[in-house]
């Protein structure tokens, strides 16, 4: 069985071009249904059926798997027997019966612009790292950036003239998203007074954000900081980095942005995605009416 996931996942990530953070998710998944095959002393591939593979999944919604995950487990694992069958590593595919799972998408937590603002308001922008630390809050913010495209920005994806950034996005497609004259404002000081004095000439690499080492910020640094100040700011909620960009689009479409170009600007492929903002919207309005209105 090992061997024909590691073809699978080499064929995804050569092949296929996907990401490293996706075809990690494969691996994941595909081999937490191994570890049930093998529990049920099942070694041959050949002998999994439809009923075994219903059976992996209703053990995990047992286990509380939330419906987007089991359609990502669903996803995966239809894959990889799709790959067998194909490579004829098996004679049956035992994941052709299995319907999709229907998502029931919670809606996500965002910041008032207030908490927002409580937020941006605590790093000590008289220090290095502080003003860096600043610079990365205000950018997530203003451009609804994911932690993974912020870390891997370099110095040339800044277009401050025309006040916009270029960023990676899945799947390694492009897209310009603007920023806001604040950020520009703090990116510009860090780039200054801050980043000098953290860049390694042979390690930086033409990486925006860096750490004390001089190489690129990971992702749990971004945790970290986004967490370290939200807690500094009082703010009760449970506080992440993509809590930025579900504020980032909340606030525009509670100001009247269009959707296409929220969709355009998170980088969004389905517009289905981009609209669950507009139910945290609706809730948004609803309050506005509770609270103001006489009868509300």
């Amino acid at each position: 069985m090992e061997q024909f996931i590691k073809e699978f996942i080499t064929i995804l990530r050569y092949e296929k071009n996907l990401s490293d953070n996706t075809t990690e998710s494969y691996q994941r998944d595909i081999n937490k249904l191994v570890e049930f095959l093998k529990k049920n002393s099942i070694t041959d591939l050949d002998q999994v059926d439809s009923k075994i593979i219903s059976q992996f999944f209703n053990i995990q919604r047992k286990e509380g798997l939330s419906s987007s995950t089991t359609a990502r487990y669903m996803t995966s694992i239809k894959r990889f027997f799709q790959f067998l069958e194909d490579n004829n590593y098996i004679h049956k595919n035992p994941t052709i019966t299995l319907s999709k799972v229907k998502i029931s998408r919670k809606l996500p937590e965002v910041l008032s612009f207030y908490e927002v603002d409580k937020i941006l308001q605590m790093p000590k922008v008289d220090d290095v790292a502080g003003l860096r630390d600043k610079a990365i809050l205000e950018l997530l913010y203003s451009s609804g950036l994911r932690v993974s495209e912020l870390i891997n920005l370099k110095i040339n994806d800044l277009f401050f003239d025309d006040e916009i950034v270029r960023v990676l996005g899945k799947g390694s497609k492009e897209r310009i998203v603007p920023m806001g004259s604040s950020a520009i404002e703090w990116i510009k000081k860090y780039l200054l007074y801050s980043r000098p004095s953290l860049e390694k000439k042979m390690k930086s690499q033409n990486h925006l954000f860096l750490n004390k080492k001089g190489t690129k910020l990971s992702r749990m640094a971004i945790w970290q900081i986004v967490d370290k100040y939200s807690k500094e700011a009082g703010i009760e909620k449970e506080v992440h980095p993509h809590i930025f960009r579900h504020s980032f689009a909340t606030h525009l479409l509670e100001g009247g942005a269009d959707l296409r170009a929220v969709q355009e600007m998170l980088g969004h492929a389905d517009i289905s995605t981009t609209q669950i903002y507009t139910h945290v919207d609706r809730n948004y309005i609803k309050q506005v009416h509770r609270e103001h209105h006489p009868r509300g």
